[in-house]
């Protein structure tokens, strides 16, 4: 009720029912525009030209869609490289431009990827100046003093170059997959030391889907997030018959901290 919703091409004109537009959103609940960001307000929240009320204005997601027969919508993805990730929008360009701010990084990019269905990731490909070797761990916090935790890769990866498609954009489907071995940035692996340690260990293993968890690994470098960390306090109460505050993984956010926790 009182939201108007318009498919529209780049000339604001209607898209005919089956044909990808972008989604348009109008009425009653419409923010006035972007905090103390008067350009991007005025390039996306403009003039609602389909009902030519004085003053109305209309919301440019940047989502493509497109009607179906029945009226319902098909969302078909992002006209920018904007992703949204467990309720947050995240402009990936953002976090590149901060990583290219650092002197020792000469390129970067970042992306999203899906290992699983539902599960979202971001990657941070970096390469560094004169071809020396980057303190991946030092750029993470870097990140860390600069953005919220959503927005920090669980991945970070070293390449020598970006890879780029014949006309000289940014090939990304050539840019290599993550693994295990690029998630555990901080520090060497050390195994479990008591039954706690091993309990928590498997309990991260499990829902961070990583075959090897160390007692020294950082539950965010290993790509957790808050709702992994929700899952994590559930099997911790189910095992352990104790109920921590969500807060606490995030006070403690290794195996060695979280068991000292426990006790």
């Amino acid at each position: 009720a009182n939201i108007q919703i318009h498919l529209l091409d780049d000339h604001q004109q209607l898209i005919p029912s089956g044909l990808p537009g972008e989604l348009h959103i109008g009425g009653v609940g419409l923010a006035r525009g972007y905090h103390r960001r008067p350009d991007l307000t005025a390039a996306t929240f403009i003039p609602d030209s389909l009902t030519g009320r004085q003053g109305k204005r209309v919301y440019k997601t940047g989502d493509l869609a497109r009607y179906r027969p029945d009226g319902l919508l098909d969302f078909l993805g992002r006209r920018d490289h904007q992703v949204k990730m467990r309720g947050f929008r995240i402009e990936p360009g953002e976090i590149e431009s901060l990583l290219m701010q650092r002197q020792d990084v000469d390129k970067a990019v970042v992306l999203c990827a899906e290992e699983r269905p539902g599960e979202k990731f971001l990657v941070a490909y970096v390469v560094p100046r004169h071809n020396s070797s980057l303190d991946l761990p030092a750029i993470r916090s870097y990140l860390g003093t600069q953005l919220p935790d959503f927005m920090i890769p669980g991945f970070f990866i070293q390449l020598q170059d970006i890879p780029l498609t014949p006309n000289g954009k940014i090939d990304r489907r050539a840019l290599p997959k993550p693994d295990e071995s690029d998630k555990r940035l901080q520090t060497a692996f050390v195994p479990p030391r008591n039954p706690d340690e091993e309990l928590l260990a498997g309990i991260w293993g499990k829902v961070l889907h990583v075959s090897q968890v160390g007692i020294h690994d950082n539950f965010f470098s290993l790509g957790g997030h808050s709702l992994f960390a929700t899952k994590i306090m559930s099997r911790i109460k189910s095992e352990f018959s104790i109920e921590l505050p969500l807060g606490a993984l995030f006070e403690f956010p290794t195996v060695a901290g979280l068991a000292k926790a426990l006790k």
